[in-house]
């Protein structure tokens, strides 16, 4: 997923791969951002491509700030995958590797016999 945040009441993290391994592009969200009225403090890591936001958020929300990086062309909201999306995603592709691997740990089972257990197997 290249686009992600995560937000709780004064602080937003945001992956974009605007700023992955890209130092220059980081420092322009930085300065961007360091400008914007309400934020506090903004920490970038390049490696991962993400964005931690701290900000008082009596004087900007988070959706202002979402709107400010998009608008300047940082982020992509419609591509966004919040938190939860993140971790349902994961959780399903989990789900779905423990059931191949237990059908084909079930199904080699089954193949350890005779050469009879393979040819019922088949028909």
């Amino acid at each position: 997923m290249s686009y992600y945040v995560h937000h709780v009441q004064g602080r937003l993290r945001v992956k974009t791969p605007f700023i992955k391994n890209d130092l220059q592009n980081a420092q322009a969200v930085q300065r961007l951002l360091k400008r914007t009225h309400g934020i506090n403090d903004t920490t970038v890591n390049t490696l991962t491509g993400s964005a931690v936001i701290l900000y008082d958020p009596k004087l900007i929300s988070s959706k202002e700030i979402l709107d400010i990086l998009n608008e300047a062309g940082y982020f992509d909201l419609s591509k966004a995958v919040t938190n939860d999306e993140y971790v349902y995603s994961a959780a399903a592709k989990t789900s779905g590797f423990i059931w191949r691997s237990l059908a084909g740990a079930l199904l080699e089972k089954a193949l350890q016999g005779s050469a009879f257990s393979l040819i019922s197997v088949l028909i």
